[in-house]
């Protein structure tokens, strides 16, 4: 089973960028499609974005309107979310999580999970 870390939140000025990371290990990481999902408090974990194996399938939630980017690199093991023009709302945990076989935007249908990594969007 793939160990997942994040690495890469902060505190951003709204408008601002982050680029979070996602190293995975202990599994064949080409296997499995990924997904970063986020946690506001008070709120349900929900999808951000979600990619295939080979990287050429993605999804995103549709609110992001754009914003965020998905990737992947099968060589290195790791997948990243690169977010611009963040806004207040977008302050969550962003986790990581992977799922084997085939993209997928429910949470559930996703057996390993990061720790988190803290996004503050504020000023």
């Amino acid at each position: 089973q793939v160990h997942l870390v994040e690495s890469g939140g902060g505190l951003v000025q709204p408008g601002g960028s982050l680029r979070l990371s996602c190293a995975a290990s202990g599994g064949l990481f080409s296997s499995y499609a990924m997904g970063w999902f986020r946690q506001a408090p008070g709120k349900e974990r929900e999808i951000v974005a979600a990619i295939s194996r080979s990287g050429f399938g993605t999804y995103y939630r549709p609110s992001l309107n754009g914003r965020f980017t998905i990737s992947r690199d099968n060589a290195k093991n790791m997948v990243a979310l690169q977010m611009v023009n963040l806004k207040s709302e977008d302050t969550a945990v962003y986790f990581c999580a992977s799922r084997p076989g085939g993209i997928s935007e429910r949470k559930n249908e996703y057996d390993t999970w990061g720790q988190g990594t803290q996004v503050t969007v504020s000023s």
